[in-house]
């Protein structure tokens, strides 16, 4: 019998007094993206989002609001993605974080792939409601 069950994700989209997201590059694949992770079983979901912000940027962060929830239908990951005002702390590498830059909502997609690009597209957007998307992991279906 198949695994039907889904991993949650979270992500921090920090937005800078300019109205730029900040990016990290994954160690692991080289990829551009708003930081984040999947939540521990026994974590809430703002502390999970708390906490991987922090341990790929070394920023403390406030969720302003929950802008996108995103679903990879190839891998069964359910991704939440909140904006994010820093509090404290300063930028840091980390064992998963390369390099950081702050983008524009034009600049990103010249970073990103189309499913993590709109994620911070959405971020920076005023929207009446939160979109909902699925993607295969590079392309935005439907």
């Amino acid at each position: 019998m198949p695994d039907n069950r889904h991993s949650v994700s979270v992500a921090g989209v920090v937005v800078d007094d300019q109205g730029r997201a900040l990016l990290i590059q994954r160690r692991d694949n080289g990829h551009w993206e708003a930081p984040g992770g999947v939540l521990e079983q026994d974590e809430d979901i703002i502390t999970g989002l708390r906490r991987e912000v922090r341990e790929e940027t070394g920023l403390d962060v406030t969720p302003v609001a929950l802008t996108g929830v995103y679903k990879n239908m190839a891998r069964g990951i359910v991704a939440l993605v909140f904006r994010c005002k820093a509090e404290a702390g300063s930028l840091r590498e980390s064992d998963e974080t390369s390099a950081f830059r702050w983008v524009t909502a034009d600049e990103v997609v010249e970073l990103a792939n189309e499913a993590f690009a709109i994620r911070v597209q959405d971020a920076l957007a005023a929207r009446p409601t939160v979109p909902i998307r699925q993607h295969d992991g590079i392309h935005i279906f439907g």
